[in-house]
This record gives structure tokens, sequence and C-alpha cells, in this order.
């Protein structure tokens, strides 16, 4: 029998959830690739994969997927992982470059857009390069390790704006098109909207693969990944070339992997924007596969 195939983020937030299948007790067990959020999907919409990490916008968007209970890359204030980087005050931007790495965050600075900063400006897609992003645009939105890179690099080189707004000198980030930049964190922002947390990507698989043994394989891996974050940010400091300190505050105090009720009432809220915006027809309930009964022993 074929192993099941897991369609993996390939970003350092979703190493904990993971880390029982790549270095863990449950290692050989399932077929694993790597990529971006949005491929993810993909490969899950095309059946390509039987198990993903999906951005949380794409459970609307993809047909008969159930949700793997209590796990998620969520985040309860501020993410330093998601950014907007603008040329001139986020109210003031008449057109946004968004990551083509990402649905939820695209998502999620479009419903921004129009009900907190009240602009419709230009959006397009472009690859995760933010020079290329600013030269076609007032703003970019870039997800990830390589934001993740840009909220460490400009810490001690940057100083509070207006209220979520970080500006820093637009050559701290070796953009020459313009003297200063302003800097916004999507959660940041999403929770001085709603006074909720944003739940960012979601595992997902067809309902008839998610099975209670299956997600029990994956709770185990978060269990596993969850004991081990320092382990996680060793291995990762040396591929990102920042220090595991950082990575280890950023994994344990930035990024939450639950899907608890405050965390659920947020998934629901985030689907009611989305489908009023009608960047998703509208907003079906959220279905959760079953897990086991607990064994008693």
């Amino acid at each position: 029998m074929s192993k099941l195939r897991i369609s993996i983020v390939q970003y350092l937030n979703t190493a904990p959830l993971v880390w029982g299948f790549t270095n863990g007790p449950l290692r050989g067990k399932y077929d694993l690739s790597f990529t971006v959020p949005s491929q993810c999907a993909e490969q899950l919409r095309t059946g390509n994969a039987d198990v993903a990490i999906i951005p949380a916008i794409e459970y609307q968007r993809i047909d008969d997927l159930a949700i793997l209970p209590d796990m998620a890359i969520a985040s309860k204030k501020q993410v330093r992982s998601l950014l907007i980087i603008a040329k001139k005050p986020i109210e003031q931007v008449k057109s946004f470059a968004l990551d083509a790495s990402s649905r939820s965050t695209q998502a999620l600075t479009r419903i921004l857009c129009a009900e907190k900063w009240k602009i419709a400006p230009q959006f397009s897609e472009a690859p995760p390069d933010l020079g290329a992003m600013l030269n076609q645009a007032d703003a970019a939105l870039l997800i990830g390790d390589p934001a993740l890179r840009i909220s460490v690099g400009v810490e001690k080189e940057s100083w509070p704006g207006a209220e979520g707004q970080t500006i820093c000198q637009a050559a701290t980030l070796g953009i020459a098109s313009s003297g200063l930049v302003f800097i916004y964190d999507v959660v940041g922002e999403w929770r001085a909207l709603t006074g909720l947390p944003a739940v960012l990507a979601v595992w997902a698989a067809r309902r008839e693969i998610a099975t209670p043994e299956l997600i029990a394989d994956f709770l185990a891996s978060r269990d596993f990944g969850l004991s081990r974050i320092a382990e996680i940010c060793f291995d990762a400091a040396r591929d990102l070339e920042l220090p595991q300190r950082v990575l280890e505050s950023y994994l344990r105090n930035n990024i939450d992997f639950s899907l608890d009720e405050e965390n659920r009432r947020s998934l629901e809220l985030y689907f009611a924007h989305a489908a009023k915006l009608a960047l998703i027809p509208q907003a079906k309930p959220l279905e959760w596969a079953a897990k086991a009964e607990a064994v008693k022993l």
C-alpha cells in the first residue's frame, strides 16, 4: 500500500507541527513534500497530496475537505513574519504588490484595506522580491521567512510611527527608491480591527482520509515538535543565518499552534469578511475531522 502524501509549508513556523514526521518516531511513515503555502493548496486541490497544511482561506475554495482539529498556524497579537512594507503611510497607498506565495494573507490584506484603512488600491501578485515589488507598487505584502528576516533586521534601526506602524530608512532594507518605509504587522492590524487573533493555516484532508488514526499521528507530531523548539531553532539558525534565540522567541511568542475557541471564532469572522468582499462565494461552515476516543488504560 502506498504512503499517504503530505504537502508541507517550507517555512520555519510549520516545523514544530511536522517535526515528528521529519525527525521523530513517525519518520518514513508518510511521503513528504515541501513548498510555499499557495502550492500546498494547489497540491491538495489537484489530488497531488492527500493531506496539506493550507492557507486558511483555501478551506473555503476547495470542496470536500475536513480540518484536522486542535492544530493550526496562528498568531495571537504580532506575528513578525507577515509584513506590509510601504513607501508611504498605508492610508495613502494606491497600488499593492502581493506575495505570490500567499493566499490567506493576501485575503487578510484586502480585508484590512477595505475595512480598517478604507482604501481601494490596485492589487497585483509578485514574487517575494521586496525591491522589485516596491519598484512597481506603493506597498508590498511579504510573508514567511523572508518577512521574518526583515523584522529581525530592522529591530535596532527603526522607530515607532503612528499606531501599528514601524518606520525605518529604506536603505536599511537595501531599497533605493524611497527615503523611508512604513512597516505594518498584518496580525497586529487584524487584532486592532477585530480584537481577535489570526488563523493563517490549517491541516486539511479529504474527508475519507481524515481518520482518527491519521489525526492521532498529526497530534503526536505536533507534540513532539513543541517539546523540541530549541532543537528546531538550532538547525534553522544555520539555514536562515539568524540567531537561535530570535527564532526561539518567534516560535514561542509569535506563533500559536492551537485551534482554541478564540482562534475558531477568528476563523469564522475572517471567512465572513472574505465573503462580504467576494473573496470567496460564501462562508461555508467549518467541518472538523473526528478524533479517536481516548483509550482507557
